[in-house]
Parts: C-alpha cells; structure tokens; sequence
C-alpha cells in the first residue's frame, strides 16, 4: 500500500509541545481484550503515537462503548462514551470520533454513537472490521434501511479489503470519494525470532478465539488425519474460549499428545510464541483480514489459511501463504505437510512475507494512513513516534544471518491494490 500524503510529514520528528496544547480525537471501541482484533488495532493505534505532539495536532484517546459485563453494564458504558462526547463538543477540544464497528451488537452499539455524534455535530470516521454481506442480508428491510442510514452519516468510511469497499459502495450507497481502503498493521516483533537451527522439531501455532468458526475443530481433526506425518510436530492452540471442550476432542481425536493449550495471551506472550514458531495454521470459515496472519508475517512465521474475506485479495497461494479448503481437515493436513516438507517452500513464504510485511502491513504506513483520513475528514491528526527498528536491522546489529536475503523477490502485486489517499 502506498503511503498516504501525509506519511513523510509523519517521519518528520515534531516540536515537542504540551499534549494540552492538543485537541482530541477518540478511538471507540470495546476497549478490553473481548474487543478481539477490533481491540488491538485500536490499541496499536495509541501504542505508536509521539508521547510529545507539536500544536495543533491531535491525541488520539480511548473510548469504551462496551465495557466487560452483561448487557445492562454495556448500556450504561454506551452512554458514559455519549457523555464524555458531548463534554469534548462543549470544551471545544473534541476534533472528531473514529468509531470502530462490526455485526451484530456491535452495529447497534456504534450505530447510536455515530448518530448521537451527528445530532451533536461531531464528525466521525466509520471503520468497518466484518464481513457484512450476509449479516445484512438477513437483516428486516427497516433494519437494512437504518443500516444504510448510519453509513451515510460519518464524514469517512475505512474498510480493509476490496470486497468491503465493493460492498459499502454498491449495497451501502456510501459515496467512493468517502470511502478508503487501508490494510490494518502490525508492530514489529520484539527481538530476532528464535530460529532452531537444525532442530527435527516443527512448531506449530494456532491463534485465535477458539471456536469452530475459526476452524479449530477442523485442525484438530487434521493432526488426526493419516496424510500428516506428526512424529516432530507440537502444536500450540492459543486463544480465548472453552478450553476444557477442546481438550476433550482432542484427547477423543487422539492428539492431545501433540498439543498445548494455552489460553488467551496477551499481546507480549504472543510475540513470544511467534517468535518461537514455524508455522501459523488458521483454517477460518469466516474472517475480514485476521491479525494473527498479519503478526505471523511480521514474524516471519510461514502461514497455511483458508482463502475467506479479504485473505486472497491480499496473499497468494505458494507465493506468501499456502491455502487450504474450509471445513476439510484433508486439506489443512495436506497444505501442513506441503510447507514442513517441501524444500525451501518455508523460506520462500517467510521471505515473501517479510517483504509484503514491509510494503503494506507495517505500523507506521498504517498509522501514517490513519492520519490522513483524520485530517481529510476532522480536520487534525496525531504523530506516529519514532519507528522502531525492523527484525531485519536487529538481525544485522546481532550479526546474525539475516531473515530476508539480499536477493528477495519484490513484494506480491496486490490483485486489488489498495489506493492512495
């Protein structure tokens, strides 16, 4: 993805200025890690600005919608987050909200925030991080029409893929010019992965909530299946939900030998654990764009991923991920085995990744692209502070064998190229 035109103003060290000096600008969402992915591009977001911003510029700033409890707690965090808007417009600092939206309760949630902000004349940026296809369509038409209704008000729509622009354009009816396509980010990993050289074992990861929308029981099933040699295999399944369900099919599969269950980990736990990986397998039914595939490249950890959402309009099969059949445990098995035994097949994905990792996924072109929406449509942006160094800087400084050779391949053109803003 190309750099927005603000992306070298965003190199650019600012004056250090009082962050009262500044005006607001709030990032809503469930601001816990219930919030999944939505949660940790938002945390990213505040992670990377400059502690110091110059005037005139914006600090971006939580807001929780939802909170941690039952539905009623939910309601009163819903109108705390409407309250704390409406003081923002009063004080005069409020420079605009960027709401962060899904299905479901989440559409209702967001919808009346970006509707309270509109009747109060703040500006909003929509970000859309679901599939909403099929949620819509099976929607009331009264509902379809407030749906469509709560799109047309914010002055900026992101999406993340080609799909979800396609969607809001021709069944949202939300103008293109308002409508930008930005690939979320991933910091870089903490340190040099933690390669074992000449090690027979394969590591491999799982990451996600655990369900069977997320095709774990299909994985399960997989190590189970005869075309998989598993003699070197140890499998980590990490992620929130019902372990002990998932023990038990394991142990009634035959597997829990090979695996580990660890739980949800929080985001440093799971640098560790990609660091310490050879192989991401996420074998989803349903996703938009799943960060765990984005850390995993960053990481330079090969990915084996069914081609859902907006995956195959971002990676490509055998060049940065191999793809696999939804719901066929036959055909993770097999993808499983084409990466850990196919010569040089690991390296390339890893290599491949890295590059595309550089080029459109890294953090500062997110944040730079973030920014320019926020100027576009509030008028003000943040700084992103000073980027950290690349895995492949760290490596150089350690002098140790670099991860992307000197002789890698250009990154993978994008079917559908994200535009520049």
């Amino acid at each position: 993805m190309q750099d927005s035109p603000l992306s070298n103003r965003q190199q650019v060290r600012p004056t250090s200025s009082s962050s009262d000096d500044s005006s607001t600008i709030y990032i809503a969402c469930p601001w816990s890690p219930g919030g999944g992915g939505m949660y940790k591009v938002a945390d990213y977001l505040i992670q990377c600005q400059a502690e110091h911003l110059p005037s005139g510029s914006a600090r971006l700033r939580a807001l929780d919608t939802r909170g941690s409890g039952g539905p009623q707690y939910s309601l009163w965090v819903l109108l705390m987050a409407i309250a704390r808007i409406a003081a923002g417009r009063l004080q005069g600092n409020l420079a605009g909200v960027h709401v962060n939206l899904a299905t479901r309760m989440s559409l209702f949630r967001k919808g009346t925030l970006i509707v309270a902000c509109a009747a109060m004349g703040v500006p909003t940026v929509l970000h859309l991080h679901a599939q909403m296809n099929g949620f819509y369509d099976r929607l009331p038409a009264v509902l379809r029409w407030l749906t469509r209704w709560v799109f047309s008000l914010p002055q900026g729509v992101i999406v993340i893929g080609p799909g979800a622009k396609g969607f809001v354009i021709d069944v949202l009816h939300v103008p293109a010019d308002r409508v930008h396509t930005i690939i979320n980010g991933v910091p870089e990993p903490d340190g040099v992965p933690q390669a074992v050289p000449g090690s027979p074992l394969h590591r491999v990861l799982f990451l996600a909530n655990l369900s069977d929308r997320k095709g774990l029981l299909d994985l399960l099933q997989a190590l189970a299946h005869p075309a998989l040699d598993t003699s070197c295999l140890i499998v980590t399944i990490a992620g929130g939900g019902n372990v002990a369900a998932y023990q038990a099919k394991a142990r009634a599969l035959g597997v829990s030998d090979l695996v580990r269950f660890e739980g949800w980990c929080d985001q440093r736990k799971v640098s560790r654990l990609l660091a310490n990986s050879d192989l991401l397998v996420l074998p989803s039914h349903d996703e938009v764009l799943p960060l765990a595939i984005l850390e995993a490249i960053a990481h330079g950890v090969a990915v084996v991923t069914t081609a859902v959402g907006e995956i195959p309009s971002l990676l490509t099969d055998g060049v940065d991920a191999v793809f696999v059949t939804v719901a066929s445990p036959e055909s993770i098995a097999a993808g499983m085995q084409k990466v850990l035994k196919t010569p040089g097949l690991k390296q390339t994905l890893t290599r491949n990744g890295r590059a595309l990792h550089a080029q459109y996924f890294c953090l500062s072109s997110f944040f730079s692209n973030i920014a320019s929406v926020h100027q576009k449509c509030f008028g003000v942006s943040s700084y992103m502070k000073e980027t950290p160094p690349s895995v492949e800087d760290l490596q150089h400084r350690a002098g140790g064998d670099t991860m992307v050779s000197d002789d890698k391949p250009a990154a993978p053109e994008f079917k559908t190229r994200p535009e520049p803003l």
